[in-house]
């Protein structure tokens, strides 16, 4: 370094940062002495990281595919309407892609955003058996709770580690087609590895894509979404069997999974049956996917306002022992209602086994509806 620049560096930062990032270099001393000028602690840089990091995610949930298609549609009526045009030529050429596996980008499932986002809540996912690369799997989710945060960082993302604790298994996280449709929203949950959930998708995945896939289903849906609430739970399960025919008809076997803490993160307004607000809900449930949720975390700044933001609750995901499922091609409802009964068991099992490990007491009961 020159010596007249390095001392002018010395009377612009100070004596006591210059030393420091003269002696490595490295971004943890140029951290380090951004903390010293403008005296925030390291803890705070990544609490404050760590919200962002959320933030950013809620926005995609809740807006990000209205926003881009509006911004689309601005930038086709101005002079750089070339640009919207080649992007929506290559959206016509790939719209199958989704269908098909999708296109996961192991750079994005490892960006540092996703750990900070794990650490916000935090979220772990906990493994109790192994699974056999020659093997498919069918993942039941439960709950869904507001956002189903706790399915998107332990499967979309590789902040818990899913790719070491279950080698050779490549997990795809179902969601709403619809979103797939959404220009550049489609684009970043490929990247995750999301696909939409539906019959074209999973089939593809299941007979076309090799073994060792993992579909993880939010077995219940938008309607279990209406019920989610802090204290609760319950799951919506007893009459959702397609997941139960898809793993027979490929011979795919069934891992139930369940969330602890994945309802204590948002306070909802929950509609009692029969009310003009769930006629509401049930009606978007029906005709468009979802169902519209009046809910609320904490604010951006305080913990203590409300806002859009998640409560810091931890979510501890534990992924159960697998269910050996029979390839049956047209299986009938006695085997699948059999199947599906021992999946409920299963699950059951699992709730009350890790209950006690994770903050609930021994006398809590899974409800299932």
């Amino acid at each position: 370094m020159p010596a007249g620049f390095s001392s002018r560096l010395r009377v612009w930062l100070g004596d006591a940062v210059f030393p420091t990032l003269t002696a490595t270099g490295t971004g943890s001393s140029i951290l380090s002495a951004l903390q010293d000028l403008f005296w925030l602690s390291k803890s705070k840089v990544e609490k404050q990281l760590q919200i962002i990091s959320v933030l950013q995610w809620v926005l995609t949930f809740l807006i990000m595919g209205i926003a881009c298609t509006l911004i689309l549609m601005y930038i086709l009526c101005t002079d750089c309407w070339a640009i919207a045009a080649l992007y929506l030529a290559w959206l016509v050429f790939d719209w199958n892609t989704p269908k098909k596996g999708g296109r996961r980008s192991q750079w994005v499932r490892n960006w540092a955003i996703w750990r900070y986002f794990r650490d916000y809540f935090p979220i772990r996912l906990v493994k109790t058996h192994n699974l056999l690369t020659t093997r498919n799997y069918i993942f039941g989710y439960h709950p869904h709770g507001i956002m189903g945060l706790g399915a998107f960082c332990n499967f979309s993302t590789e902040a818990t580690g899913v790719s070491q604790k279950f080698p050779g298994i490549r997990p795809y996280l179902a969601t709403l087609a619809g979103n797939f449709r959404m220009p550049i929203l489609r684009d970043y949950l490929m990247s995750g590895g999301i696909c939409p959930v539906n019959r074209d998708s999973i089939d593809y995945i299941l007979s076309k894509n090799g073994s060792g896939n993992a579909i993880i289903i939010v077995v219940g849906g938008a309607a279990e979404s209406l019920n989610c609430t802090p204290g609760k739970n319950s799951v919506t399960l007893r009459n959702r069997k397609g997941f139960v025919k898809l793993a027979l008809r490929h011979g795919a076997d069934l891992v139930p999974v369940y969330s602890f803490g994945e309802n204590e993160v948002y306070k909802q307004v929950i509609f009692e049956e029969g009310s003009w607000g769930r006629w509401v809900q049930k009606k978007f449930q029906k005709h468009i996917g979802f169902a519209p949720c009046i809910f609320h975390g904490r604010g951006l700044f305080s913990s203590n306002t409300w806002g859009l933001l998640p409560y810091s609750k931890p979510i501890t995901t534990v992924v159960g022992e697998p269910i050996t499922i029979p390839k049956i091609d047209n299986p009938s409802q006695k085997e699948v209602d059999f199947y599906h009964s021992v999946y409920v068991d299963s699950l059951i099992k699992l709730f009350d086994k890790y209950k006690g490990r994770f903050g609930l007491p021994e006398t809590e009961v899974l409800e299932v509806n």
